[in-house]
């Protein structure tokens, strides 16, 4: 260990992350002590990772984080995670923020002050390349002073945002590729509550908890579109046909659209999701390169409607991965076994139910059918604790049905996820 370089002792200490252990680690001798001043590039301040934070005034709190960040030099990854410690002064977060910000390049920061700090003001303009806001509020943005030239990577937690200036915010940042917005309180004047976003560079944005009249994203670049346990009415993308990854999970709206360019659309994740087939198959049918499909615990908005297997194979000839969830409503199988097409290229064949009955193992013996070159198959069950003795007897049934359909297919993988 004598003969590490410092600087290399510097990337050991940032590894380490947390901001108590690299303090107890930096006192093994001199040279940690100076590659703990010098070459520390990455800390941490975690409110759950030692419990002593929680026991501290914020006071005290303060005093030992600013003793701890003034001992070094060159910061480039800096996190303050203090949720659930008592409100810090504003003096001393600012004081912290002005010390690091011309090396920061990640900044990772959930406190809270009195009065409120303004990161846009205090950060923008330098060097930040990935920013994570959460429990705080944003105001006034002035996109041409705050201006996050190199910032790639934006991240906003239970954040209070204007419309307008979650849109100005975007356009302050020119390079940003990722953009997570998770449970905003979005405030508006009107009384429809619409969000307009525009970004040329923006590849993958995530979306959770958000409640909207309208949403409309702009985004010719854009790659990755995750939208989980939100309510809208109107969602809107406008782009060239570069999205790739599609994810839909626990999402109410009236109105869909993300394009009519969605060539290039490879993996498509619909779950928990009230769904018009027709419709949605009519915005998917172009994806030809499409390689993954999921469509998990769907509720369709016409009781006779159908996702038949001859569809998915003529239209998606490249899926490889095709999880399908049985649904069986008033006798009528919501995905249909008509056709003769077989899915080709499918190596692995996810398929669950929430209430089991007869007729599941039968569905699997013809989704078997269709999946010649199929490798692996995952069946996913939910079993409730109390259980009469029919529901038992179906499930036995079906253990067995599965157990005598899989000698048939000794090649295929068999995995069971209950719960």
């Amino acid at each position: 260990m004598e003969d590490l370089p410092v600087e290399v002792v510097g990337n050991i200490l940032s590894r380490l992350g947390a901001a108590r252990d690299v303090v107890i680690a930096s006192a093994t001798c001199r040279k940690w002590r100076e590659a703990y001043r010098k070459h520390l590039h990455t800390l941490s301040f975690n409110s759950t990772d030692w419990a002593v934070y929680r026991d501290l005034t914020p006071s005290r709190l303060e005093i030992l984080i600013t003793r701890t960040i003034f001992q070094t030099t060159g910061l480039q990854g800096l996190s303050i995670l203090m949720d659930d410690v008592d409100v810090f002064t504003a003096s001393a977060v600012i004081a912290w923020l002005m010390y690091t910000r011309e090396t920061l390049r990640r900044l990772i920061y959930n406190v809270r002050t009195t009065p409120n700090v303004n990161i846009l003001e205090i950060c923008g303009r330098q060097k930040l390349e990935s920013l994570l806001l959460a429990h705080n509020s944003i105001t006034g943005v002035e996109p041409n002073f705050q201006r996050f030239p190199c910032l790639k990577s934006l991240s906003l937690s239970c954040v209070s945002i204007s419309a307008l200036d979650l849109s100005l915010l975007l356009t302050a940042c020119p390079k940003i590729e990722a953009l997570e917005l998770v449970d905003p309180e979005i405030a508006m004047s009107d009384a429809q509550v619409t969000v307009e976003l525009t970004s040329p560079t923006l590849k993958s944005i995530y979306v959770e908890g958000i409640s909207l009249d309208k949403f409309i994203l702009e985004a010719d670049s854009i790659e990755c579109l995750h939208l989980k346990d939100c309510a809208l009415e109107i969602f809107e993308l406008i782009g060239k046909g570069t999205l790739k990854h599609f994810k839909i999970d626990d999402v109410s709206v009236l109105h869909l659209d993300i394009g009519e360019l969605v060539e290039n659309l490879e993996i498509v994740d619909i779950s928990n999701f009230t769904i018009i087939w027709p419709k949605f198959y009519q915005m998917i049918s172009r994806s030809s390169k499409l390689q993954r499909l999921r469509l998990w615990d769907m509720v369709f908005d016409e009781e006779d409607e159908i996702v038949d297997l001859e569809t998915i194979a003529v239209c998606f000839p490249q899926l490889s991965h095709l999880s399908l969830s049985y649904d069986l409503r008033d006798g009528v199988l919501h995905y249909g076994l008509q056709g003769s097409s077989h899915l080709v290229n499918v190596t692995v064949l996810e398929i669950g139910w929430i209430v089991i009955n007869d007729l599941f193992s039968h569905w699997v013996e013809g989704l078997l059918e269709r999946c010649p070159n199929l490798k692996k198959l995952v069946i996913h069950g939910i079993i409730s604790e109390a259980k009469s003795h029919d529901e038992c007897q179906i499930l036995a049934r079906f253990t067995a049905s599965i157990v005598q359909l899989m000698r048939k297919y000794l090649h295929v993988e068999v995995q069971f996820e209950y719960q």
